[in-house]
């Protein structure tokens, strides 16, 4: 099998991974496995973002119902995680090949340092051949702590190993033109990562298990894109669909990466705490969004700054039209930055090479 993929992340959904009775689908998953060791024996290192734990957990234990949401999604989960691995080790053994689980949160990633120590795993796992397989940690997870859903995870992961494209997988072939229960409707194939007139086509729907549907996949697809990750979108329930993928034969939408941009950029920009926000004025924002020059945001472009933040902070950029532009790690304090506000001759609050512009 040759392809162009030496490294992936393939995600898949809790609709791939479950009949309708919520049980696990086990020949489904069987499939989906043979696939994957196809694409890894093929020399392509691959991380699984895998749901399905609390679909698990629903089948070993179907009455939580006197149970609250969030307790119910770590009970659920702590029972679940377990079927689903064991099942996962005993599928990917029988090929021996070895998997590892990685349970992560939303607070696994603000802190730079842990954020390294993450992505250094990863490759150890990587370089050792094996699998790792990842998950949301249900069990921790309170709200305000909880990915929008697995998608949102998959794409935090492929930018932290600088993957060179990420495929999620779920129950449909990609985003449609109408409804895809419309056998007459078109099917997407390509979408732009800063094309935002695709969201007119999407149905406020989301799947039975998941937390997610259609509109989080592609604002996750094309946020992702825009840090230099392809993405393709696929139904997991298509026979052979991850070799069809590979060599550019099967029904998808792909989102096309943009220009790779450096790790630190990745992680400021998938960085999920911001400390403050510094509003600037329409010459700096086009300075900032000019791709043919280079640019640090300097104080003379400020209007405005918000927040108690620390040199080093993460913080939001927001334009004149009101409109977030991007990210960037502040060089100064707050109150120093706001004794700056628009001077000239001063040292930038955000150096490019600490930038990210959306």
């Amino acid at each position: 099998m040759n392809t162009t993929y030496q490294k992936l992340v393939i995600k898949l959904g809790s609709n791939v991974l479950t009949r309708p009775d919520g049980h696990l689908d086990i020949t489904n998953i069987s499939h989906l496995v043979d696939q994957i060791v196809a694409l890894k024996q093929a020399g392509t290192k691959i991380v699984l973002v895998s749901s399905g734990a609390v679909a698990a957990g629903r089948s070993l234990l179907p009455s939580t119902d006197q149970l609250g949401d969030v307790i119910r999604r770590q009970v659920l989960s702590s029972i679940g995680q377990v079927r689903l691995m064991e099942l996962y080790r005993q599928l990917f053994s029988s090929h021996q090949i070895l998997c590892g689980q990685v349970l992560a949160t939303k607070e696994d990633f603000r802190d730079r340092m842990h954020y390294l120590h993450m992505r250094n795993c990863f490759e150890a796992l990587l370089n050792d051949s094996i699998i790792p397989i990842v998950n949301e940690n249900d069990v921790i997870s309170v709200t305000e702590l909880m990915f929008t859903d697995n998608d949102e995870l998959a794409g935090l992961v492929a930018t932290m190993i600088n993957a060179d494209a990420l495929i999620v997988l779920s129950s449909v072939d990609g985003l449609f033109a109408g409804s895809p229960d419309d056998p007459t409707t078109e099917l997407i194939e390509i979408i732009d990562a800063d094309d935002q007139t695709v969201f007119d086509f999407i149905a406020p729907v989301k799947s039975s298990f998941g937390r997610g549907g259609m509109a989080t996949k592609i604002r996750m697809a094309q946020q992702t894109a825009q840090l230099g990750v392809d993405v393709i979108l696929a139904n997991g329930r298509s026979r052979n669909i991850l070799q069809h993928l590979i060599l550019g034969q099967g029904r998808c939408t792909k989102i096309k990466a943009k220009a790779t941009v450096s790790s630190i950029k990745k992680w400021m920009a998938l960085h999920p705490n911001t400390k403050g926000v510094l509003h600037i004025n329409a010459g700096a924002m086009n300075a900032l969004s000019n791709p043919e020059n280079i640019s640090s945001l300097l104080p003379i472009g400020l209007t405005d700054v918000k927040g108690d933040f620390k040199k080093g902070d993460i913080i939001d950029i927001i334009g004149p039209n009101g409109k977030k532009i991007g990210v960037g790690m502040a060089q100064y304090d707050a109150s120093e930055a706001i004794n700056l506000i628009g001077m000239k001759g001063q040292k930038p609050i955000v150096h490019y090479d600490y930038l990210m512009v959306y």
